[in-house]
């Protein structure tokens, strides 16, 4: 298959274009290539490659810099997103985007299912919401893959940041009242590979196994990397001084992905030791 990945040098990217290599004959392209926000460009570029697939990984994903940019997070993850789907109803391919968790509020007691409807009450959820709906109006063949906090190689995340942090201070405040499932780049690039290869279109929760808090995840983190002498201590989440709402559940569950007898991912606690022992050996904490 012929395959175009967006935001090919981003985080999620850098895993994918790989794995997806191995099978398909793949381009990934980026901001220097493209700018999703024109849908000229955007035209352009899907028609010179003609692609069977486009995997829409392309956004802007700093949640309180959506909070201070409305206006860019909606051309970029909604209007953006638009276009892609756009070019793709045009030149019939289909399409797999990847959204998050952020879509909703956060207030139900349990896992968030697929049929769940949506409420997402920051600038950025509401921003990947909107891009959600232009997939789901535009296209007959789609993915929408919603994932929750995401870490790996070749980007910043919550892992690589807890890890500085605790080299330059040995006290760190993390947040315990929001729940998620951590979810690893290279596990999710497989089972984005896996989906991508079926006609099971529709919606798909696609995380780690397990869940834990933050505050649960970076206590893992430092005892597991190890980091000697520092201490996590919980805080609520009006302490933490962060602009954008964030949803006190996050929890979401793969039930479609079990449904399409694709099966789970690791347990979030696998999977962070995986991910320590790839970036001990490339000593880049």
């Amino acid at each position: 298959m012929r395959i175009l990945v967006t935001g090919a040098n981003g985080m999620l990217g850098t895993a994918l274009v790989p794995v997806l290599q191995k099978r398909h004959e793949v381009w990934g392209i980026d901001a220097q290539d493209c700018d999703i926000r024109d849908a000229r460009a955007v035209a352009a570029v899907l028609r010179a490659r003609n692609p069977e697939m486009v995997v829409h990984l392309a956004a802007y994903t700093n949640v309180d810099g959506c909070e201070a940019n409305p206006q860019l997070a909606e051309e970029t993850n909604a209007l953006g997103t638009r276009n892609i789907a756009i070019t793709c109803a045009e030149i019939d391919a289909a399409m797999l985007y990847l959204s998050t968790d952020y879509v909703f509020d956060g207030t139900k007691t349990g896992a968030y299912r697929e049929v769940d409807p949506p409420n997402p009450v920051s600038v950025y959820g509401k921003s990947k919401w909107q891009g959600e709906e232009y997939v789901r109006t535009l296209l007959k063949r789609a993915f929408i893959c919603r994932t929750s906090w995401l870490y790996g190689p070749n980007g910043r995340n919550f892992v690589t940041t807890i890890l500085k942090a605790a080299q330059q201070q040995k006290v760190l405040r993390v947040v315990d009242d929001q729940h998620g499932s951590p979810t690893y780049t290279r596990h999710l690039s497989q089972k984005i590979a896996q989906l991508a290869e079926t006609r099971a279109y529709g919606v798909y929760h696609t995380t780690g196994s397990g869940t834990c808090s933050w505050f649960e995840f970076a206590r893992t983190i430092v005892r597991l990397w190890p980091v000697e002498g520092a201490e996590v201590l919980p805080i609520k989440s009006h302490e933490s001084g962060r602009a954008a709402p964030r949803p006190a559940n996050s929890v979401l569950e793969n039930r479609a992905l079990q449904t399409a007898g694709l099966g789970l991912m690791p347990h979030w606690e696998i999977a962070l030791t995986e991910y320590f022992g790839e970036i001990r050996q490339s000593a880049q904490p």
